[in-house]
């Protein structure tokens, strides 16, 4: 790793001097973060783990098959990621990796010193700016800890894997797992609002999201449309749609690239990003006065609130049934028998019993 004080970035942006990881958390990560922060032996602990996996031989692999990136090797983003460092203070940067993979992908590994590894079909796809976004979004995983965190509950899922063999294992093992991609999504999100911040073009975090999405052919795409298919995405069909979508979802550490790019814009026009860019945000100072039920519910108020704003079908009747509605019963009833859906179910019906 690298020393941040040697240059400013290389085009005029805000830098957040102090700034805590906290200022661009999403509330349910944020409130897991602090709790295992929170956790007495839990660094101990984690060291321990640690001795598991061999981030020594992880780094001499990167070194050994991936291009480093200097000033005389990929030397555009050897300055992004440690324009990335500076404007989020971050006092030490992440070495920056250039591996040969058609596979658009970026990730940050290791527990005491984080690298930041990106694919050459990702260096491809991306222009200057989207990939300043990206860079920051892998900085913001360091930063926050994810890399670590990540670590160490992917080896706990892995030791209790081997035990699935006590009776109902299995079902607490796909808990834990489903648990866990939840707050890997989450993270996610958590990293973007990162990249925004580092990055601070809005126009250009989205056109990457979208391009993960659709390819590098940009003149045939549009973020406003990709906007609007993400509304489209969020209120589409019915209940059994809603099922659909959320049976689609559990297997995936990452949210889908339409919910990224709605979710970042939100972000992106909300107080708490204009409160950050005007020099209004948490410091790192008061992390250990950080309150954990705080976080806890601030997590809890957002799954209320984004029940009571979805306009998706499954999340309205979650909203039915913590309302007591009496035509929940009656909702299931007709989306997975057919009817009240303009009769046509029933009508067809009807023909069948005519014509027999």
């Amino acid at each position: 790793m690298t020393d941040t004080t040697a240059k400013a970035p290389s085009r005029r942006r805000q830098r957040f001097p102090e700034i805590s990881t906290r200022a661009w958390e999403h509330p349910a990560d944020r409130s897991a973060l602090v709790a295992l922060r929170k956790l007495s032996g839990f660094d101990d602990i984690l060291k321990k783990l640690a001795g598991l996996v061999s981030e020594r031989s992880i780094r001499l692999m990167f070194l050994a098959t991936a291009v480093k990136t200097s000033e005389r090797q990929f030397p555009e983003l050897y300055d992004m990621v440690r324009d990335a460092a500076y404007l989020l203070d971050l006092e030490q940067v992440p070495d920056l990796y250039v591996t040969q993979d058609p596979t658009v992908n970026a990730f940050t590994i290791g527990i005491d010193t984080p690298i930041i590894v990106i694919t050459s079909g990702l260096v491809e796809l991306l222009d200057e700016e989207e990939l300043r976004s990206v860079i920051g979004h892998e900085v913001g995983h360091a930063m926050s800890g994810h890399a670590v965190y990540r670590t160490m509950l992917m080896i706990l899922t892995n030791i209790a894997t081997r035990i699935a063999w006590v009776p109902l294992g299995n079902l607490a093992i796909m808990a834990l797992v489903t648990a866990l991609k939840e707050w890997f999504r989450k993270a996610e999100l958590s990293s973007d609002r990162a990249g925004l911040l580092a990055g601070q073009d809005l126009q250009a975090s989205m056109r990457a999201l979208m391009k993960l999405a659709g390819g590098h052919n940009l003149a045939e795409m549009n973020v406003d449309a990709f906007l609007e298919q993400a509304e489209e995405y969020e209120k589409a069909g019915d209940l059994r749609d809603g099922v659909l979508k959320l049976l689609q979802l559990l297997p995936q550490t990452h949210p889908f690239a339409v919910v990224r790019v709605a979710q970042l814009k939100k972000w992106a026009e909300s107080d708490e990003y204009r409160s950050i860019m005007a020099g209004a945000y948490p410091r790192r100072t008061d992390d250990r006065d950080t309150s954990v039920s705080e976080q806890w519910k601030a997590a809890a108020d957002h799954y209320t609130t984004s029940v009571k704003e979805s306009k998706d079908p499954l999340m309205g009747l979650l909203r039915d049934v913590a309302g007591g509605a009496a035509t929940v019963g009656g909702k299931l009833r007709d989306t997975f028998t057919g009817g009240g859906r303009g009769g046509s179910p029933t009508d067809h019906g009807s023909a069948e019993r005519t014509d027999g």
